[in-house]
Order: C-alpha cells, then sequence, then structure tokens
C-alpha cells in the first residue's frame, strides 16, 4: 500500500514539513546569507556525501578566496585543489572548476538560471540543478538527494534499493507531487527543510519518530518498517589494493610530490610516488635516484577506503637524497618545502602522513 502522487500533492506534506522546519530547520548556514547562485551552487556540491558540519570551514574558506564564479573559474586547478584538500571526493572540485569556467566562456560569468544549461554544466546532476533552482531563485522543482530518497521510502512504504532506476522513478514521482504543495515564496525553505528533516529528525539509524511532523501519514512507522527502509544496497567485500608510496627528502629537508594522472583516483592532486610493488617502486627509484632502494626506513602502513576498494598503502622513506642529474622539477615532479604544502592539492592521507614526517609542517592549517 503507497500514497498515489495524485493525492501527495495536496496531503500536506509539504506545509507540515515547513511548519516543523519553522521552529527545528537549520537557518544560520553560512551559505543562507546571502544565499546567491553561486554560494548555493558551492554548498550543495559540498554536501555530496559529507556532512554540514564538515563542510561549513571549508565553505567559508572557498568563498574567502575565491568569492564568485569570475573568481574561481581565473583561479589555477592547484589552487582549487588546495582549498578541496582534506574534503575528499576530488572530482566535485575538479567539476566546480571546469563548471565555472564554462559559465563565464557561455553564460557571461554568470551560473545560468535555467535547468536544461544548469545540466550541461560540469559536476551538476538533476537533484543539484533542482536545488540551486528552487534555493537562488524559488523555481518550482524537486530534489532527491539521499536523505530525501530515505524519507521518502520511509513515509510512502517504498521497498527495493534507492539506487535501482525503478525505484528512483518512483521517488522522484512523489518528490515531484509534494512539491506542488508548497506555499508561494517558500520554496528555498522547503528544499533546506527536506535536507535538514533526514539530516536531523528522520535519521538512517534511530530516527526520532516521536517528533516527526507527518508520523501519522508514515507507511514504514505505520506498519513497523522504519528500521528496514529504505532497502539497503545489496552488500559485498570490498577488494583490497596494496600499493607502495616513496617518501624521499632531500638535504634542505624538502619532500619530492609528483602529480597524479588527470582521471582515476585524487585524480591532478599531489602525492607521494606511488608503485604497485616492490619491483615497480625499485625500478621508479633507481630511474629516479639511483642505488639505494634498500636502505629505506618503513612507515606505518596506510589504509584507506574508497567507493569500490580499500588501499592498503606502505610508506617507504629515505632521507637526503638526490635526483639523478637527468631527473629535474617539471609540472609533475617537484621538491616541496613543509611551508609551502598548504598551498597544494593532497590527498588527506598522505598530507596526514607528511605532517608526522615534517615537522616543520607541524600546526599548520590544512584542513
Amino acid at each position: 500500500m503507497t500514497m498515489t502522487t495524485a493525492t501527495a500533492a495536496n496531503d500536506g506534506y509539504a506545509t507540515r514539513l515547513l511548519a516543523w522546519f519553522d521552529v527545528s530547520g537549520r537557518h544560520d548556514l553560512p551559505w543562507q546569507h546571502p544565499r546567491s547562485p553561486y554560494r548555493v551552487w558551492l554548498s550543495e556540491i559540498m554536501l555530496q556525501q559529507t556532512q554540514v558540519r564538515v563542510v561549513i570551514p571549508y565553505f567559508e574558506r572557498f568563498v574567502a578566496t575565491l568569492p564568485d564564479v569570475r573568481a574561481l573559474a581565473e583561479a589555477s586547478l592547484d589552487q582549487v585543489l588546495a582549498l578541496w584538500s582534506g574534503l575528499g571526493y576530488y572530482a566535485r572540485a575538479r567539476n566546480l572548476h571546469a563548471a565555472a569556467r564554462a559559465c563565464v566562456e557561455r553564460h557571461d560569468g554568470d551560473l545560468p538560471r535555467d535547468v536544461e544549461a544548469l545540466l550541461a554544466l560540469p559536476g551538476i546532476g538533476r537533484s543539484t540543478a533542482a536545488a540551486i533552482l528552487s534555493q537562488a531563485w524559488g523555481e518550482r522543482f524537486a530534489i532527491l538527494d539521499g536523505n530525501v530518497k530515505r524519507v521518502l521510502c520511509r513515509v510512502h512504504g517504498i521497498e527495493g534499493w534507492p539506487g535501482t532506476p525503478a525505484i528512483e522513478k518512483r521517488l522522484w514521482a512523489h518528490a515531484e507531487a509534494h512539491v506542488q504543495g508548497v506555499p508561494g515564496g517558500r520554496m528555498a525553505d522547503y528544499t533546506q527543510a527536506q535536507m535538514d528533516f533526514g539530516a536531523t529528525l528522520c535519521t538512517r539509524h534511530d530516527p526520532a519518530c516521536v517528533l516527526c511532523p507527518v508520523q501519522h501519514d508514515c507507511i514504514a512507522l505505520r506498519e513497523g518498517r522504519v528500521e528496514d527502509l529504505p532497502t539497503p544496497k545489496p552488500g559485498k567485500p570490498l577488494p583490497e589494493r596494496q600499493a607502495i608510496a616513496l617518501l624521499l627528502r632531500d638535504a634542505a629537508g624538502r619532500v619530492l610530490l609528483q602529480r597524479r594522472p588527470p582521471t582515476g583516483i585524487w585524480a591532478a592532486l599531489w602525492s607521494l610516488p606511488e608503485a604497485d610493488g616492490h619491483d615497480a617502486a625499485r625500478a621508479w627509484f633507481a630511474d629516479h635516484v639511483g642505488d639505494g632502494y634498500d636502505t629505506a626506513e618503513p612507515l606505518d602502513a596506510i589504509t584507506h577506503g574508497f567507493t569500490h576498494y580499500r588501499l592498503l598503502l606502505q610508506p617507504l622513506a629515505w632521507r637526503t637524497v638526490a635526483l639523478r642529474p637527468a631527473v629535474r622539477d617539471n609540472d609533475d615532479l617537484r621538491w616541496i618545502g613543509a611551508a609551502d604544502l598548504a598551498g597544494l592539492g593532497i590527498p588527506a592521507p598522505i598530507r596526514s602522513l607528511l605532517e608526522a614526517q615534517l615537522p616543520a609542517s607541524q600546526g599548520e592549517d590544512t584542513t
């Protein structure tokens, strides 16, 4: 049994959610004051798969340095990645940068107020475009982020993993029906209310159903299935990949960093040279340094989880080495002093390793 989308538009869902939001929602988030298209867009990208409390300091630092679309477009990718460093999912930052440049080229430096134009920009999907339009301009567009999916699955008693096209199609239908019941002039609040409701009340674990403004209409609560919905993604063990990271320091105490390829994990970030095993690491060391691979000091292994696999990284450290005369600093390989690390986009686990190994970098704000 599920509520039809025909009745969903007139069931009072939106008005009850707004009444809860007026009392219990979040009204002092930095991207709400002022709520400009650029600030809304940036916040939406940062909030993808990242909690609000984590995003806030990154957002404030980002807009203080790059306050608008043109500033972002004119910045170097290294500067953007440095501001993003530690926030994870770095494809978001690369897409943000590319989209800003596209806005300058196609839209006179402004974010377009058109759903199709927004969808044509890198990194903006259907729900993100809707969130921008509804919050920045008050347009009547429905969103469907992870929080909204969870709420709608419970309210409407929808079984099946929300990541499948068939279930997502049903959820979009409900989301679009509910948005028709939003009073005029309140679309920005309603969009924020949905996100707040899922993040603070209708949470994944231990939801506060007794405080829920739509509890009397919730099929999952009525049927005792709140903990069962939404249906979790079918699980399987994450494969593990092992690699070796080479931490080389020169006589001045600088560390050798290498820019990663433009695609793949940690794309375009600066990291330690890496090899899949000792044979490849030994060959890289011989090509770039020469003899002495076996004098390395093994450091504590690093375990880092990605979406599709788990990385077990074994760092090896050398002190006071020099590159072979034929090897020179270039755009993808350079010696970096501890004081300059904060200005580079570096993967969070590698940055933590460097901060522990390079005393001069201790205490720097690199979050």
